[in-house]
């Protein structure tokens, strides 16, 4: 099943999303929306439903992972998977790291949202680099391999963006006006 906008927000609920959180998966679904829309626009087949609920859940189990440490992406996977939303379980399970990622085949939802995800500091559209900045004075500034491994990680949105760009009528810095 793709869960509904309402659905989502009602499973943000239940997994008691942190606010913060559900304000930054807002702003994600409003930068895959807009990818989705323009994608669709060009001719390129993409579910804008299963777009918006991937990006409205993929931080479904942020929450709980914050207190646990554990992986939210995977935890997300099985979250998405225990409530009958298995259309989605791949896009939340992939939104931080993309699995099996061709630079040539056709666009996907899930590489839709993993660039949106990359684009939204908190609640706000950045750039790729700004975003990057960010993440490694977060999470790397005293870990070597975890700053190679995001670096990685955001060569890899790069190269996304480039795979979505080539198909829209605006490019990634005009985003955030979208909105």
């Amino acid at each position: 099943m793709v869960p509904s906008i309402v659905d989502c927000h009602e499973f943000m609920n239940k997994y008691e999303m942190l606010n913060n959180i559900k304000a930054h998966s807002v702003v994600v679904e409003k930068v895959a929306g807009i990818i989705a829309r323009g994608l669709m626009a060009s001719g390129e087949t993409v579910s804008l439903g299963i777009t918006s609920a991937g990006a409205l859940m993929h931080d479904i189990a942020k929450t709980p992972c914050l207190r646990t440490g554990e992986d939210h992406a995977a935890m997300g996977k099985m979250i998405c998977i225990e409530n009958d939303l298995a259309e989605i379980a791949e896009i939340v399970g992939q939104h931080v790291r993309l699995k099996n990622y061709d630079p040539q085949g056709d666009i996907s939802e899930k590489e839709i949202v993993y660039y949106a995800d990359k684009r939204v500091n908190h609640d706000v559209v950045v750039s790729l680099e700004e975003r990057l900045k960010y993440l490694l004075l977060r999470y790397g500034k005293d870990n070597h391999h975890l700053r190679i491994r995001i670096r990685w990680n955001f060569d890899m949105a790069k190269e996304v963006e480039k795979k979505l760009f080539a198909h829209l009528p605006f490019s990634p810095e005009e985003v955030g006006n979208l909105i």
